[in-house]
């Protein structure tokens, strides 16, 4: 991974330290970068933003917590030094999801900081920073960064002796950290058992895939309290990368071995619920009856996580929602057909949220909602169900779409499998390459976009190209050379996306966040590097799975697929 290295550096230290950035949420970085320095730079610079601004006061009080990532100890310690420092009073939260986290922090008026690297590798971590009304959004980011460069360069001026930092960048002397306060555990169990129906779920059995989850005892204590019987499996002490918008055959053999464990004494699993290491994306598989599986099909199924969001939506009588642009296109059809009020962000949840923002803002929708491709759901306002008000959380959660999945079901006295059934039947895939760097990406993304302002446009097939930028307004005709312009964008795609490979002809094209290429048969495919990483992403929707599944597949083939191909092409 090219990490960006700083030009200026401590006379006191003895390696080349390496910026934290921005990614699609929250800061980055291998735990080998993310030095106590680093981190303690970072978070002091994040807070003085906030006072800034005024979003939070002197001597206010800021919540830490963290996820069970083997590096997530030292880190939390440097970010308290970070807020000690600042002037800030502390609260410990512990180990609990970010959703947790973020929840008690809005509910208390108090910025948070959460150290996590969600479901990324152990050998990386990350902040989060929330303000006090919610996350950190990408308008903040240029603030915080400019604050980044100040303290940078008040600590770098120290000396050896007069520094808190050790050469290596570690703290001297580490913290004590306050006594734990359990407040925001507790309130986010209660968020839920006070809004969802008392023993809604009983006579289910449901199995928890604890693995290393942050959240893989709050959980079981939920379903539990709703009447479920629960299983735990999988527990593990040692990091579990569970990436929810990429689940692998490995993964759901894992999760097969588990059902059948289960059903050894011959009673029925309904379903396996886990989330990702900071539980606010979901992982929820309905466990088919022995009836229904055939020869050589596995008994769980896989629900990716933006049909999952379509479920909770439909449960949660949504009356407006925002999802990312590569969520996937059954989405669009199935908010169509309820008269959902829909708009597509770019990727990454700080996009999501300030859509929700402006659905609010606007006042024309009372149950506001959003979700992305991994599952996680947010609520833009306060929503009412039958046994209480479910506050508004404009963050990523993981909980709420395993109950309203559930809760769905169960109060249609259907399984899982017949509920999801429902859905609109198309298919989803993503995958990527690695060691994409951002500079190869960034010419791939310059020869496949027109210059100008529209975001997409349709092709009307007799040479004319429609604008159809605004999903609430009319397509419009572009007039030249714009029309010439997207056609030869048109004619480079075809390029690569062929009829030998099973293209069809190039309908649509929407360059909001990477290039996502509609083609006449239906089909899908989406192009865009990594928000967070040096790597290119390929997503695929289509009528069936076993298209969708190529579409990837003809992308990331070594050594001659597209993605390859592009890069060779335009670098």
């Amino acid at each position: 991974m090219s990490e960006p290295r700083i030009s200026a550096t401590a006379s006191f230290l003895n390696y080349a330290p390496v910026a934290l950035a921005f990614g699609t949420s929250g800061l980055r970085g291998l735990v080998k970068d993310i030095t106590d320095l680093e981190a303690y730079i970072n978070v002091k610079a994040a807070l003085r933003y906030l006072l800034s601004i005024g979003d939070i006061h002197a001597s206010s009080t800021v919540v830490i917590a963290g996820d069970l990532r083997p590096s997530a100890d030292r880190i939390i310690r440097a970010c308290v030094q970070a807020i000690v420092d600042s002037g800030c009073q502390l609260e410990n939260a512990g180990k609990i999801p970010t959703p947790a986290l973020i929840s008690h922090a809005i509910s208390a008026g108090r910025a948070g900081v959460m150290v996590t690297g969600s479901h990324i590798p152990f050998d990386r971590n990350g902040i989060k920073i929330n303000k006090s009304v919610g996350e950190v959004l990408k308008s903040d980011e240029p603030g915080i960064t400019r604050e980044v460069e100040h303290v940078r360069v008040q600590e770098y001026s120290r000396t050896a002796t007069e520094s808190a930092f050790d050469g290596s960048g570690m703290l001297k002397r580490s913290p004590e950290l306050p006594a734990l306060a359990r407040a925001a555990e507790e309130a986010y169990i209660r968020r839920y058992l006070t809004s969802f129906t008392c023993g809604g779920l009983s006579g289910l059995r449901v199995l928890v895939y604890q693995h290393s989850a942050v959240g893989r005892d709050i959980l079981p204590r939920i379903l539990r309290e709703f009447g479920a019987e629960v299983i735990t499996a999988g527990r593990s002490e040692t990091f579990v990368s569970i990436d929810t918008e990429n689940i692998t055959d490995e993964q759901l053999d894992r999760l097969e071995e588990f059902a059948v464990a289960a059903e050894a004494s011959g009673r029925p699993l309904h379903a396996i619920v886990s989330t990702d290491g900071d539980s606010d994306r979901p992982l929820l598989t309905a466990v088919l009856p022995g009836a229904e599986v055939h020869p050589g099909r596995r008994r769980v199924r896989f629900l990716p996580g933006d049909l999952l969001g379509i479920v909770v939506a439909e449960y949660l009588r949504a009356d407006a929602a925002a999802v990312p642009i590569s969520a996937n296109d059954a989405v669009e059809r199935r908010m169509a057909e309820r008269g959902v009020s829909l708009q597509k962000t770019k990727i990454g949840s700080p996009y999501v949220i300030s859509a929700l923002d402006e659905l609010r803002r606007a006042g024309t929708h009372a149950r506001i909602v959003g979700w992305e491709a991994n599952g996680g759901f947010l609520t833009g306002s306060d929503i009412q169900l039958k046994s209480g008000t479910l506050a508004a959380l404009p963050t990523r959660d993981s909980t709420l779409p395993i109950l309203a999945n559930l809760f769905a079901a169960a109060e249609q006295r259907i399984g899982l499998p017949t509920l999801w059934n429902r859905l609109p039947v198309r298919s989803g895939r993503a995958g990527l390459i690695d060691n994409v760097p951002v500079a190869v990406s960034q010419a791939i993304l310059a020869n496949l976009i027109a210059p100008g302002a529209v975001i997409e446009v349709e092709f009307d097939g007799a040479g004319g190209v429609l604008d159809r930028s605004r999903p609430d307004a009319m397509p419009t005709l572009l007039a030249e050379p714009a029309t010439a312009d997207w056609q030869q964008r048109k004619a480079t795609l075809a390029r690569f996306f062929t009829p030998t490979l099973g293209f069809d002809d190039i309908v649509r094209i929407n360059v909001l966040d990477g290039v996502r290429v509609y083609f006449h048969d239906g089909d899908v495919a989406h192009v865009r590097p990594s928000g967070n990483a040096p790597q290119l992403r390929i997503y695929a929707n289509s009528d069936s799975q076993a298209r969708a599944d190529e579409i990837v597949e003809l992308g990331l083939r070594e050594p001659d697929g597209i993605l390859r191909q592009l890069e060779r092409a335009f670098t």
